[in-house]
């Protein structure tokens, strides 16, 4: 097996994806590996992993937008949203369908809101979580995501499990808790999917070819391919496509992702292809 590879593994609930990570590497026999966009311990569905080489792409992937599947429980408290540490359970009459329909389709679009204090946010280069179990206070300052869509799969009370596609980035749990706060109660999430990012969506695990999956443009260096490969410094009037940008240029078995700025081209990374 090539020592570079891009899938897709699902990571199932109560399990870290640091330790997640490290079951796959020991099931593939691998020790350079990595992975893209951190599932809570609560949640489970799509993470993109890469071994070797590839794991240098993660920032030129097309990630977005991502769709989840949550279920929101209705009259919960917990101070991480979800239930992991549930505090409070109260008994609150039904609500009427078309008034949960409603007030989920009121998120989308651009949504305003203060992250998670249970969450990977760094606060004075400290993980916001890690204060948080400290019971120390945490001050969080507000972000923006963008709800794309978000539809009512079902609702059985307490429980309303709904799907969202939002921009990368969003917090599910935030978003939970502003549906239940607009229908008067408190709200946590019993349930969280990822189900795909971008393009991406678990296949068991099969190998996928990068370049079906990178951002930037494909480009055409016109000149002698060695000059690629030996890393000489070139120009950006050597390229197909000359004007400022990140592009993708494959040559012999090797692509690179390059950044033309200033007349001038820079080699961001040159991977080899498998």
């Amino acid at each position: 097996m090539s020592s570079n590879r891009l899938f897709v593994a699902r990571k199932p609930m109560f399990i870290g994806s640091n330790k997640f990570l490290s079951q796959i590497k020991r099931k593939y026999g691998v020790k350079k590996a990595g992975f893209s966009g951190t599932l809570d311990p609560f949640a489970c569905g799509v993470l993109i992993i890469a071994f070797g080489q590839y794991t240098k792409l993660f920032r030129f992937l097309k990630k977005s937008p991502k769709t989840y599947r949550a279920t929101l429980w209705l009259g919960v408290s917990s101070p991480t949203l979800d239930i992991e540490k549930i505090n409070k359970i109260e008994n609150i009459p039904p609500f009427e369908k078309n008034l949960i329909y409603d007030v989920a389709s009121s998120f989308e679009g651009i949504f305003t809101y203060y992250p998670p204090k249970f969450s990977a946010k760094k606060v004075d280069g400290k993980r916001a979580y890690d204060l948080a179990r400290e019971g120390k206070s945490v001050e969080l300052s507000q972000i923006s995501s963008t709800i794309y869509s978000i539809k009512i799969i079902n609702y059985n009370h307490p429980f309303v499990t709904f799907e969202a596609t939002v921009s990368e980035g969003t917090y599910i749990r935030s978003l939970a808790e502003a549906i239940a706060k607009k229908l008067g109660c408190s709200g946590t999430l019993s349930y969280l999917e990822r189900i795909h990012e971008g393009s991406f969506v678990y296949e068991n695990e099969k190998p996928l070819n990068p370049l079906e999956y990178l951002q930037p443009p494909l480009n055409r260096y016109l000149g002698n391919p060695n000059d690629l490969i030996l890393g000489k410094k070139l120009s950006a009037n050597q390229f197909e496509i000359s004007k400022p940008g990140i592009y993708t240029v494959v040559f012999d078995k090797y692509f690179a992702i390059i950044e033309i700025k200033d007349s001038v081209y820079y080699l961001l990374n040159k991977v080899q292809l498998c």
